[in-house]
């Protein structure tokens, strides 16, 4: 028999091997880091760093060390570490993925920098700068990255100051340019994106929002959107769209899967209507992900309907809507039988009474993860309700839902295979009556409720596989509880976290 000691090595050698992603905050144990992680293939900067340029140079200079490194993350940096990203790109040269989300300052020369360091980029995240410059600044530098960037196929741009004549080049030269996100662009116009996407028939990819109210409502940005014949995904949030422009798609026959049309405005003068989306989702039948959060013109009977052409849904969010209840919930479960998610937050709250209705749809076990939360009329009936109907659960969002008290233990007992669970804001839970094992549960949020340090002990004698406990403002708990945790749970004790005040 092999001694502790050996079996001891032999794991820590296959999990070194594992970990294929790494935080790093300063350069002291970089290089002891690289040593023991020899399969790294992506690096993040942990959050302000403040030695970035140091710490690149010091990472660039063992690059045998980092032949698979193929992703950089300089997200939440107060600049773009330009010195240590000249150093680091000329040994890494494999970089395929660069994130500069969130940060501070990114100027046009910034990305010269980018196009000229790392020429095999096929995917760029320069979302949410903060900049002083106008976006015509940003002209030249968005023209450089999409002639000298040949590979890139995926890149985001929410937040960032990018303007027609920006959008053009880097649709005109990105021949592999098949994802574009481009949240909150407000100086793109209307006829600037048509004509961006008259450049680029081969987008599969489009996720866009503006304040431009009439933005998808002309015919010219219809037209254009038409010629995306292999798009298969479209996110228009917050935005004024028109039946017109739902009519379009349906006629088409665009090979859609992801639909989000979160917050967009509807049912009033030039909206869209339940028409609208009845046409299209009757005439392109392969979603498989559909967001209509906050088209509260649908109710009950409409989903009934629409459900009969979703037979290939995995998830859908129907949050917001002030005429549908959770007998949609079964109607869904029951017609679609791929759907793992449901989202069905802060919906109407009308109670269905009648125990038998809601018996006849059975069990359903391929729903994975329910999302419930600011539904104030849930009761401890209805959630063990839902417990019996989708035994399967791994996640359940029950964030600010009062009238929920012992029956989450119930649940509990019966959906076994809960992984993540939320409880914030839930003041009347009560875990006392958790006197079994809860096997597989690794996070469990109870922000904002009364739980004390006689719940803590409950909780850590039965959920041992905690790797994540959020307190925040629970004003039971005393330093005593805690500990009491962190001795019973030792997943949370060696490699989690507990987030208190």
């Amino acid at each position: 028999m092999n001694s502790l000691s050996l079996v001891s090595k032999q794991f820590l050698s296959i999990t070194n091997r594992l970990l294929l992603s790494i935080t790093i905050s300063d350069s002291k144990h970089v290089r002891r880091i690289f040593k023991r992680f020899t399969n790294l293939n992506s690096l993040r900067l942990a959050r302000n760093c403040t030695h970035s340029d140091k710490l690149l140079r010091k990472i660039s200079s063992f690059p045998l060390k980092l032949k698979q490194l193929t992703s950089l993350s300089l997200s939440n940096q107060c600049s773009i570490p330009t010195n240590g990203l000249q150093a680091f790109s000329q040994n890494i040269t494999n970089l395929t993925s660069l994130t500069c989300s969130h940060v501070r300052s990114l100027n046009t020369s910034d990305l010269f920098l980018i196009a000229e360091c790392f020429p095999l980029l096929e995917e760029l995240d320069l979302s949410h700068t903060f900049s002083r410059e106008n976006s015509t600044s940003y002209v030249d530098g968005v023209k450089a990255l999409s002639l000298a960037l040949i590979k890139l196929r995926k890149v985001n741009l929410s937040a960032f100051p990018i303007n027609d004549q920006s959008l053009f080049h880097l649709f005109n030269n990105g021949k592999y340019l098949d994802e574009v996100i481009m949240f909150w662009c407000y100086e793109i116009t209307d006829i600037g994106l048509a004509s961006a996407l008259r450049e680029r028939p081969t987008l599969r990819y489009l996720s866009f929002s503006n304040v431009n109210v009439n933005l998808f409502a002309t015919s010219h940005f219809i037209n254009s959107l038409m010629s995306l014949k292999c798009l298969t995904c479209l996110v228009l949030r917050c935005t004024n769209i028109s039946d017109e422009l739902l009519y379009s798609i349906a006629r088409e026959g665009l090979p859609l899967t992801t639909l989000d049309l979160r917050s967009c405005s509807g049912y009033s003068y030039n909206g869209y209507s339940y028409a609208g989306i009845f046409r299209l989702l009757s005439k392109c039948q392969r979603i498989q992900h559909l967001n209509l959060k906050g088209a509260d013109y649908l109710n009950d009977q409409h989903v009934v309907q629409l459900s009969s052409f979703l037979g290939d849904l995995v998830s859908i969010n129907l949050s917001d809507f002030r005429e549908i209840t959770y007998s949609t919930l079964f109607v869904l479960a029951k017609n679609c039988s791929s759907l793992s998610e449901i989202k069905m937050e802060k919906i109407g709250t009308y109670i269905v009474g009648n125990s038998d209705y809601i018996r006849e749809f059975g069990i359903y076990p391929q729903l994975k993860a329910l999302y419930l939360s600011d539904n104030s009329w849930l009761s401890d009936e209805i959630i063990i309700m839902f417990a019996s109907i989708f035994p399967n659960l791994q996640l359940l969002d029950l964030n600010n839902c009062n009238y929920i008290s012992e029956g989450i233990c119930q649940v509990l007992r019966k959906c076994c295979k809960i992984r993540h669970l939320n409880l914030a804001y839930c003041s009347g839970v009560n875990l006392l009556g958790m006197n079994f094992v809860v096997p597989k549960l690794e996070v469990l949020n109870l922000s904002y409720t009364k739980v004390d340090d006689e719940k803590l002990y409950v909780i850590s004698k039965n959920c041992c596989g905690l790797m994540k406990l959020l307190l925040r403002h629970c004003k039971g708990i005393t330093e005593n509880g805690v500990k009491c945790v962190l001795k019973n749970c030792r997943q949370l004790r060696e490699c989690g976290c507990i987030i208190s005040n």
